[in-house]
């Protein structure tokens, strides 16, 4: 089935259906997509630019949580590592962002690649890392809510944001378990 092209396209001009994952981030962002949902997304996105935020976050924990200084500066150095290797997946693979009629983006982005999500990558990273510094889990608070932003703003495909909270949590994980194992040999 088609639907018509916006008042930008030639008039009685066609365009086909989204399908697959566009048809997914389409019915996202009409489901959603309201302008409050639109503003926060806009906030986290930019927030997690760079992984910036959660660096700064890590940057704060270390500055008052001084008996585990080193500890979170290992963290927030695994935010930043955790971004980086997204970036490497990102030119590798060169997917480009989502592009079709139905979708709106409602951010600027610093490329047109687009899986992995760093922002997913590295918001998952924080949030396994932090959450070993701060004893409780931040997973379920921090990660859905960047990981739909970045498809309410229309920048990603969902496999793009779930494929960069996968390789957050690893990188996350991994890092934490030698956080972890440090502080048990200290002892």
């Amino acid at each position: 089935m088609l639907e018509k092209r916006p008042a930008d396209r030639a008039v009685g001009e066609e365009v086909p259906r989204p399908s697959g994952e566009l048809a997914v981030l389409a019915g996202v962002q009409r489901a959603i997509a309201r302008p409050a949902v639109v503003k926060a997304a806009r906030g986290l996105s930019h927030f997690g630019e760079h992984s910036a935020g959660w660096f700064a976050l890590g940057l704060v924990g270390a500055a008052v949580d001084s008996r585990r200084r080193r500890e979170w500066l290992t963290a927030a150095a695994g935010v930043v590592g955790a971004h980086a290797a997204s970036i490497a997946v990102k030119r590798v693979v060169r997917r480009r962002r989502p592009e079709h009629p139905a979708v709106t983006v409602g951010v600027d982005t610093p490329s047109r690649l687009s899986f992995p999500s760093s922002h997913a990558t590295s918001t998952t990273a924080a949030a396994v890392l932090y959450s070993g510094l701060v004893g409780r889990n931040l997973v379920p608070a921090l990660v859905p809510p960047m990981l739909v932003s970045r498809l309410v703003l229309g920048v990603h495909y969902p496999t793009d944001v779930l494929a960069g909270a996968a390789l957050g949590g690893v990188v996350g994980g991994i890092l934490r378990r030698r956080l972890t194992s440090r502080k048990r040999t200290r002892r």
